[in-house]
């Protein structure tokens, strides 16, 4: 789902902590060191994203936020900020000239470049807490 997030908006934040829970504590946020990544260049989107890009030749820049139960991507369009939300059991990373993120018939690609190789830390820890949601919300087999 992507909401624009441009202005702040109840019922938008809502929709966020439902669907990927609130964010996280100061203490937590702490113990994590941090749950943000650095601002990241949008090489490439799905069609179904393209209205969310710069028309002009201008570079779009995204950044990815962790939450308990998923992500949240910021998208920045001149003013305007779009946040796609994205719970981890939708998620599915490719990591091919950078990082290739997809979820619900969409996807995005981060360029890999400086900002992008100072992000490795960032997408570790990403990994890291999309496998530890797997692992508590595993379905058993057989159903």
């Amino acid at each position: 789902m992507i909401l624009n997030t441009t202005h702040r908006n109840s019922e938008h934040k809502q929709i966020i902590a439902d669907l990927v829970g609130r964010p996280f504590s100061l203490v937590q946020k702490l113990k994590m060191n941090g749950v943000g990544s650095k601002r990241m260049i949008i090489d490439e989107v799905s069609p179904n994203m393209q209205s969310m890009m710069n028309l002009v030749s201008d570079i779009n820049y995204g950044n990815i936020e962790l939450r308990p139960k998923g992500i949240l991507i910021r998208i920045n369009k001149g003013l305007q900020t779009f946040t796609w939300i994205i719970p981890y059991y939708h998620l599915v990373i490719y990591k091919i000239n950078g990082s290739s993120i997809h979820a619900q018939g969409k996807f995005l690609h981060f360029r890999a470049n400086k900002t992008f190789k100072e992000n490795k830390k960032f997408f570790d820890k990403l990994m890291n807490q999309k496998v530890e949601y797997d692992l508590h919300h595993a379905m058993p087999y057989g159903l």
